[in-house]
């Protein structure tokens, strides 16, 4: 070996040891490396199903248009929603959510940039000098200072991209929210409209009763009948004038619930056409996999993987070394005059790198929370598409099976009118009683009711299945 060293003369020894030290170095620097990273955390396995078609077909449908509930042709409904998205407090937050997860993106795109800093500093000190003389001096500084971290693996790149899905997420909320606003002022309104005709009709059944009741009084007066019929034909007007304070109550209920939602004090609310003039609209059209870029709460959760995940890739990043630079560049003089004319420069320049070595686990125990935090993500986007699915099916399934009652319902009012026609005839015959013409009476209000009350519940299950198919909502960029 010596023999061979000495053959080869110094400078091929220096330069077999400087590559030598060289891969000695960058072997450390693999090793370092390895040892910082932390080993890849893929997602869980997806377990989301996508059906090609809903269970329950109804009828033609049509597109949604972006402001849906003016598909039903009511002026005052219209009205309300407006009010409705412009006043609401809940959604008011929202959009102020909005506004702050923005803001959290402008200042996680802020450091990509080079940060500058100012710094003037006057100072007066007294100190000995080697003789022990003591003395006074002033210094003037003033100067300028950047710093700028080197984005080697991608760190900062990724944190931009959570804070720009969080932002994502947030405005995919707030229009969840405004989705679910118009929804809820639409359906309260169509249901103040059924109490309306609930009140109505029960102040015309009150006058049915009325005059059954003078009737009865007359033929009880007159001897042509018993005093139980008249009892029966009081109590009847009794029951009914019962449920008008009790639907009067409910529509101020009502109302006032509406007055809150649209960001107002309690009170009235303005009337458009009565229950039975509302439009029926037309079905929401789509597939299931189309909900996955119709709803905004899909998308929001959508958007919440893409920021845990960037997270995740961010808090493994931590793990490697990084790199700063940093650059000063100043003055000084030991009176302002000097300072401002003729004073001393001052520079630096350098850059550090710096590596984690020993955090107790720390930053591993980070990477394991972010990956969980991502693992939850996913599956919260999973149960909120499955929760969409099943909205919609609901939906279909409760407007189908609705029609079907509203024609059974309306067959029953159309045999208890006839009944009652066929009873009050026999009555004035002389063939029937009074109680038989009260009793086709009550079986008739009866049905006339639950006529309306399934009316208002068809009309509210259209507001569900609008509100189920993300009413118009499409996701930015698709």
């Amino acid at each position: 070996m010596r023999g061979s060293l000495e053959s080869t003369g110094p400078a091929t020894v220096s330069a077999a040891v400087s590559a030598a030290l060289t891969a000695t170095v960058i072997a450390a620097l693999a090793t370092l490396l390895s040892a910082c990273t932390a080993p890849p955390q893929p997602p869980p396995a997806s377990t989301l199903q996508v059906p090609a078609d809903w269970r329950t077909r109804v009828g033609p449908s049509a597109p949604i248009e972006a402001a849906w509930w003016t598909a039903f042709g009511d002026p005052a409904l219209n009205a309300l929603v407006d009010r409705a998205l412009a006043g609401n407090g809940d959604l008011r937050v929202a959009r102020s959510r909005m506004e702050e997860f923005q803001a959290r993106l402008r200042i996680a795109q802020a450091a990509r940039y080079p940060t500058l800093d100012l710094s003037v500093s006057p100072s007066r000190a007294r100190s000995l000098s080697a003789l022990g003389v003591d003395r006074e001096l002033t210094v003037y500084q003033a100067g300028v200072q950047a710093a700028y971290e080197v984005d080697v693996w991608g760190r900062i790149a990724r944190l931009t991209e959570a804070a720009f899905a969080d932002a994502e997420a947030r405005q995919a909320a707030a229009d969840a929210a405004a989705l679910s606003v118009a929804a809820s002022a639409a359906s309260g309104y169509l249901t103040l409209r059924g109490q309306d005709a609930q009140l109505a009709l029960a102040q015309a059944t009150l006058e049915t009763r009325q005059r059954s009741l003078d009737f009865a009084r007359r033929q009880f007066e007159t001897g042509y009948s018993s005093r139980l019929e008249w009892l029966q034909a009081q109590s009847e007007y009794r029951a009914t004038a019962e449920t008008i304070p009790q639907l009067q109550r409910a529509i101020q209920q009502q109302e006032n619930a509406l007055s809150i939602l649209i960001g107002a004090n309690p009170g009235p609310i303005p009337r458009g056409p009565a229950l039975g003039d509302i439009r029926m609209p037309p079905l929401p059209d789509g597939l299931p996999s189309e909900l996955l870029r119709r709803r905004p709460d899909i998308f929001q959760a959508e958007r919440a993987v893409v920021a845990a995940d960037a997270s995740l890739r961010a808090a493994r990043d931590q793990l490697l070394p990084s790199l700063r630079l940093t650059a000063t560049a100043g003055v000084q003089g030991f009176t302002l005059d000097q300072l401002l004319n003729n004073p001393f420069t001052l520079w630096s320049i350098g850059g550090s790198v710096l590596a984690p070595l020993f955090e107790g686990g720390r930053l591993r125990a980070q990477t394991e929370v972010s990956a969980a935090v991502r693992d939850q993500a996913v599956f919260a986007y999973e149960s909120t598409v499955r929760n969409a699915f099943s909205e919609s099916n609901n939906g279909l399934v409760a407007v189908e099976r609705l029609r079907e009652q509203e024609v059974q319902v309306a067959e029953r009012r159309a045999a208890a009118a006839e009944a009652l026609r066929i009873a009050v005839n026999r009555q004035r015959n002389g063939y029937a009683s009074y109680l038989e013409a009260l009793d086709a009476q009550r079986t008739l209000n009866t049905a006339e009711v639950s006529l309306l009350q399934i009316r208002t519940n068809l009309l509210t299950a259209e507001v569900d299945l609008y509100r189920a198919m993300g009413g118009g909502w499409t996701a930015p960029g698709r």
